[in-house]
């Protein structure tokens, strides 16, 4: 399965001799089952990297030997406990500004500390925020706690979040939360796909940011697994399409292929 203007917009890319670069990053990691297992098959099977965002406060046995079985498969953190401070009638964040800061940073230290021990090289300290929100009054901080870079949602408006701190955002989710909590359809999906791709080919936002696929194991269906696996089939056979694993993403343009080889038709 791949879209006509999926197909059209990547040999826009080819015709401009550029690769279209991607990368993988799925939430709220915490235990092996089956459906982490479905998703790890799915990276193996395509030879996609995959951002596993663990969440440490929540941390079981069972993840590190799940992972092990992945080449494909870095950790990444999720925040500490994936708790909500924001008070009520205020949207969801647990990097909420009105936390006393050093207990926050504490915190993500922790955190970092046990993800560390746990997964050793297979982890890299990027701190992905809970629901992708993390207060403007934090965000020097992250840095001194240890992290090398930050990764929410959405077009990045500028290389760092904070001084020290380079930013790489996932731009489609394929999961409806504010309605049912479902796919939102394979149409929909490509469509927001199509859209951020165009709009680095045309500079009309960062084009140097690879677009990123955010996925949540636990709460895919079956059309939303379908979608995954088709979508990886057809971008990893398209010589205009690079998936990027997590150190990758982070590095300057220039120095990406100097890191492990590049998902794609092996160019």
């Amino acid at each position: 399965m791949i879209s006509d203007a999926l197909t059209r917009e990547l040999e826009l890319w080819a015709a401009q001799d550029r690769r279209a670069t991607l990368w993988l990053r799925d939430d709220d990691a915490c235990r092996d089952s089956a459906a982490l297992a479905r998703l790890l098959a799915l990276a193996t099977t395509h030879a996609v990297p995959v951002a596993i965002a663990a969440i440490p406060a929540a941390l079981e046995s069972t993840l590190a030997p799940a992972l092990e079985r992945c080449d494909e498969a870095i950790v990444v953190q999720h925040g500490f406990a994936h708790r909500n401070h924001a008070p009520e009638g205020e949207r969801s964040a647990e990097l909420y500004d009105g936390r006393d800061a050093d207990a926050c940073i504490n915190e993500l230290r922790r955190g970092r500390g046990r993800l560390a021990a746990t997964f050793g090289d297979r982890f890299v300290p990027i701190l992905v925020p809970p629901w992708n929100r993390a207060g403007d009054k934090l965000l020097p901080h992250f840095r001194d706690a240890g992290f090398t870079g930050l990764s929410r949602f959405g077009p990045r408006t500028s290389l760092k979040a904070a001084p020290g701190l380079p930013q790489v955002n996932t731009h489609v989710d394929p999961i409806a939360w504010r309605r049912d909590r479902r796919f939102i359809g394979e149409d929909a999906a490509l469509s927001r796909l199509v859209d951020h791709l165009r709009a680095r080919r045309q500079g009309d936002c960062d084009a140097d940011e690879p677009t990123g696929v955010l996925t949540h194991h636990l709460a895919f269906d079956a059309p939303a697994w379908e979608f995954l696996d088709a979508l990886l089939a057809a971008t990893t056979s398209h010589p205009a399409c690079a998936w990027l694993d997590v150190r990758q993403a982070f590095a300057p343009e220039g120095a990406r292929d100097h890191l492990r080889p590049i998902s794609m038709n092996r160019v």
